[in-house]
């Protein structure tokens, strides 16, 4: 192996992002940004680094298998790098911000470093951009609206075929509980619930299993999946959470009623510090979730939910970004011309040594045009 192989190895899971995708993923998240400044969502940048105490605490303790720590050379105190930016701006809120008016409103969006990706999805730097709704709030109000939020944004950013999956993540323990379900059975029954496993559940669900059987028969289409929810006599701290389900599955009927809509009540998996309505965002055609957010604490015990768009699955479903018009301008034309050109609208490569012929330079540097007797002529084929 050469060195130049050497040089271009990168870990597992790390790569370099390239023209034109790197453009195209910079303008999409600026896009995004851009809706959720609409809804007045105003932007924070956390470090990409900081103590581990700190990154660790509240929502964040559940990333801990997933950051890499490093010591500060300074402080002497173990740091680790990010792994979500949630529980960042969850700390922001609790700390910084933790005397601004509430419902506070965030945005953000920057890397996060994983030490293990998936196997639907292997790589471990990703790129997020998300919102965050912290404070009091009608619960089911501000549910819907990062929920109608998420659709609007990713539908800007030209993907078709959207659809939200409802999950209520407490709801398998808040039935497991009033019948008293024991930690292990418990532990056994969510490993069940997330594979949709009913012959497992009858097996071990004891009392609760045909209560928690009739609940995994509502997933599917919201409609039908709240009108079957509406029949079940539930214990009253899960009733509590169906009639969440079903006054934020109304809000957001009204407010976006060509969303495609799905429930799954007893789905777990990746929300697990969540506390009340979650959801997963998909796309026809896509490779796994666009997106995923809910309802959580932070570490000072406000009320919040928010949700994260995945840069690298965005990408795979949005269009491109239509080819820019480049024009080449030879090393002779004064830089005056280059910056009226600029302003016209054009992207001049400047030369920076004389050409034979600026046609062929042109085409050879990627350039649509190339401008030549005051005028910008196609470089052609």
């Amino acid at each position: 192996m050469n060195d130049a192989v050497n040089k271009a190895l990168l870990p597992a899971g790390l790569g370099d992002l390239l023209p034109p995708e790197a453009e195209q993923e910079a303008a999409l998240s600026a896009g995004l940004l851009a809706v959720f400044a609409r809804y007045g969502y105003r932007r924070v940048k956390p470090p990409l680094v900081e103590f581990e105490e700190g990154l660790l605490d509240g929502v964040g303790a559940g990333m801990s298998d997933q950051t890499f720590r490093v010591m500060d050379p300074v402080s002497r105190r173990m740091m680790g790098l990010r792994a979500d930016i949630t529980p960042q701006v969850a700390r922001i809120a609790d700390t910084r911000l933790k005397g601004a008016p509430r419902p506070l409103r965030v945005s953000y969006g920057g890397e996060v470093l994983r030490t293990t990706g998936s196997q639907l999805s292997p790589e471990r730097q990703i790129s997020q951009t998300g919102v965050e709704l912290i404070g009091a709030a009608k619960a089911a109000a501000g549910d819907a609206e990062v929920i109608v939020l998420a659709a609007e944004a990713l539908t800007e950013a030209g993907v078709g075929g959207l659809s939200i999956d409802l999950h209520v993540p407490p709801m398998a323990g808040a039935v497991c509980r009033a019948f008293g379900v024991s930690d292990d059975n418990y532990r056994a029954l969510r490993t069940a619930l997330d594979r949709k496993d009913a012959a497992a559940i009858a097996d071990i669900g004891g009392d609760a299993a045909d209560l928690l059987g009739a609940l995994l028969d509502t997933v599917g289409p919201a409609a039908r999946g709240i009108e079957v929810l509406s029949r079940i006599a539930l214990p009253e701290e899960a009733a509590a959470l169906r009639d969440r389900l079903t006054e934020v599955v109304e809000l957001v009927r009204e407010a976006a009623p060509e969303l495609t809509l799905t429930v799954d009540p007893v789905e777990q998996r990746g929300f697990e510090y969540h506390t009340g309505i979650s959801f997963t965002v998909f796309a026809a055609g896509a490779r796994g979730e666009l997106g995923s957010g809910g309802r959580y604490l932070t570490g000072a015990g406000e009320p919040a939910t928010g949700f994260t768009v995945y840069m690298d699955s965005l990408m795979r479903v949005a269009p491109a970004l239509p080819p820019s018009l480049t024009l080449f301008v030879p090393i002779e034309v004064p830089a005056s011309t280059s910056r009226a050109l600029r302003a016209e609208g054009w992207v001049t490569v400047h030369g920076l040594i004389a050409a034979t012929d600026d046609r062929v330079e042109a085409k050879r540097l990627g350039c649509t045009h190339f401008y030549s007797a005051g005028t910008a002529q196609p470089v052609g084929g």
